[in-house]
């Protein structure tokens, strides 16, 4: 009966909206829909192929020895990627300690103190392009820097990769200080804040899920870069003691192992694959959930 008086009433209001497939704009969205399905599944296909061929062969030889031990050599069996992981992990933390308070320093200069100064416009755009600078020149610019001087070692790993960080880290810290409601800040100057107060207790904790966000980003990325640590961190069979020495690191296990022919060598090449897409996972799932969390 409710029911009933409902479908009254929508004929009272006016004609019920029915789609017609056959209509142009109609047959146009069903086709322009079926072909985008197509094509996201079609680049599907070959991210779950990897993914597939990363469980299967990686994870044969995925266990707590792999997880733990020290390379092998030559023709010997067993043998893991421990101090790999170790390496990639210090290098990424010690990129993450350089980038991420400098560029969110940045960030409240372009967002707040100086928008639209010509530093800040400058600023943008260097930041803008060096998102799509080739990691191997901030490998280069690293060794001229700090290897020739210094040598090989974990902190020029890390500082590459931090170069590699900056931009993302600034530029997402700087849009998500852009999106504090102007209300917000307002309210706090006619409170009498200074603007460093704002700055702190307005501005920073509204957009920390935005900072974050693009703070995890930019970690996950520098995980799974290679070409910056040939030239700076190198690699080592054994676990770093120091940060001023050749380190190990999963991107460039897999770099070196996968080129031997030798089968345990190939396998845990496999391993360390699944290993590092995994760290990345975790990463971008970070990511997503801290996102989120902004609505």
């Amino acid at each position: 009966m409710k029911q009933e008086s409902l479908r009254k009433q929508a004929r009272r209001i006016g004609p019920q909206i029915e789609r017609q497939w056959f209509e142009a704009r109609s047959l146009k969205s069903t086709i322009l829909t079926g072909i985008t399905w197509l094509v996201a599944i079609g680049g599907a296909i070959p991210l779950f192929s990897i993914i597939y061929m990363l469980v299967t062969q990686g994870g044969e030889r995925l266990d707590f020895e792999a997880l733990v031990e020290l390379p092998p050599a030559g023709f010997d069996m067993g043998g893991g990627f421990g101090n790999a992981i170790v390496g990639t992990l210090v290098m990424v933390a010690i990129a993450a300690a350089i980038s991420v308070p400098f560029g969110i320093l940045a960030a409240i200069y372009l967002a707040i103190i100086g928008p639209y100064t010509k530093i800040a416009k400058t600023s943008r755009f260097v930041a803008k392009t060096l998102t799509g600078f080739p990691s191997i020149l901030a490998g280069l610019f690293t060794y001229i820097v700090m290897v020739k001087s210094f040598g090989y070692s974990a902190l020029a790993g890390g500082i590459a990769l931090a170069v590699l960080m900056l931009p993302t880290v600034l530029l997402a810290a700087e849009e998500a200080m852009k999106q504090v409601p102007v209300r917000m800040t307002d309210a706090a100057y006619g409170m009498g804040c200074t603007r460093a107060q704002v700055i702190t207790k307005v501005v920073l904790p509204t957009g920390l899920p935005g900072i974050m966000t693009g703070v995890m980003l930019a970690v996950a990325g520098a995980a799974g870069e290679s070409a910056p640590l040939l030239f700076t961190a190198l690699f080592s069979n054994y676990y770093m003691e120091e940060l001023m020495e050749p380190t190990a690191s999963l991107s460039i296990l897999i770099y070196n192992f996968s080129a031997m022919p030798f089968d345990n060598q190939i396998q845990l090449a496999w391993a360390a694959s699944l290993v590092l897409v995994l760290i990345i996972l975790v990463f971008n799932i970070l990511a997503r959930l801290i996102g989120r969390s902004k609505h």
